[in-house]
Order: C-alpha cells, then sequence, then structure tokens
C-alpha cells in the first residue's frame, strides 16, 4: 500500500471512533507497506486516558511482531501526535511517523514543540499534513457536532464497541 492508502486506512479508524462519540482520531501500523495493526481513539468509551489511537496501534504491533521495536514498522495518523504518544513512538522505535492534521493545542511533533527534536536516543523520519483537509474536517465536523450538543443541553453518549 502507498502512503495515500495508508492514510485512508487511518481516516476509516477515526471515522469508527467518531461513530462512537470519540475524538476522531485514526492510526495505522505498516510493516513493508502492508498493515499489522489499527486502531483508533477509545478513552471515552473505555475511561481510559492512555487509549489513544497511537497507543492502542502501537500495542497491537508488538503483541503482533513479538517485540517492543518496530524499528521496521511506519505509523500513519489522523492528528499530530500528543506528548505521551511522541514519547511512546519514541521508545517504540517506529522508523517513521506520518500525521494528517496539525494539533495546535497538543501537537508535539512541530505545533507545540517536537519533540523528535530533543536528544532523545531515536528520532523517526516525521512527515506532516498527509490528507490534511481530509482529517482536519472530520475533526471540525466532531467538534462543531459536539458544541450544539452541549448548547441543546444533550449529554454526550458514548457507544461501546461491537
Amino acid at each position: 500500500m502507498d502512503d495515500v492508502s495508508l492514510m485512508r486506512a487511518a481516516l476509516e479508524q477515526a471515522r469508527i471512533a467518531a461513530d462512537l462519540g470519540e475524538v476522531p482520531v485514526g492510526a495505522v501500523i505498516a510493516k513493508d507497506g502492508e498493515i499489522i495493526a489499527r486502531a483508533h481513539n477509545t478513552r471515552e468509551t473505555e475511561k481510559n486516558a492512555t487509549h489513544h489511537a497511537e497507543l492502542l496501534a502501537i500495542d497491537e504491533a508488538c503483541r503482533k511482531l513479538g517485540g517492543w521495536r518496530l524499528w521496521q514498522c511506519e505509523l500513519f495518523v489522523t492528528l499530530e501526535p500528543c506528548p505521551m504518544c511522541t514519547g511512546a513512538i519514541i521508545n517504540s522505535r517506529l522508523k517513521r511517523v506520518v500525521y494528517g492534521a496539525k494539533d495546535e493545542k497538543a501537537g508535539c511533533c512541530g505545533s507545540v514543540t517536537n519533540l523528535f527534536e530533543m536528544p532523545f536516543n531515536h528520532k523517526p523520519v516525521l512527515e506532516s499534513g498527509l490528507l490534511e483537509e481530509e482529517c482536519a474536517a472530520l475533526l471540525r465536523a466532531f467538534f462543531e457536532r459536539l458544541r450544539l450538543q452541549r448548547k441543546r443541553g444533550d449529554k454526550p453518549k458514548w457507544k461501546k464497541p461491537q
């Protein structure tokens, strides 16, 4: 699969998150161009602050490959990783990170800071802006809907995945 196809697979995961009432972030991890892990945010449904798409995808990839070093793998994620996810990327030794939309409030791959520029022992290749508008539009639509629901006094409804 090429980069655009891999990001489209991450977008598919983000749409699943949105359907569950989660912030629509999706991630896939590929090895040799083939997806080995896919995930989406489940913080609300699982009531767990660490259930970011990137961390869940890293966990799945480690289990699938039987080790914690993902040095032959690439992460495609719809939103710029936060500090927690950026730390996990460094620690899992992912060779490349490609993200779609910038996160001006929490992004640690260039927006707020770039943790990959710090003197850690691993620095993945970083690429940003792949399908950026599509990724950002999904997030905008989600938050517009959430604001409208709150304005009407509706309580958020999170659905457990099937």
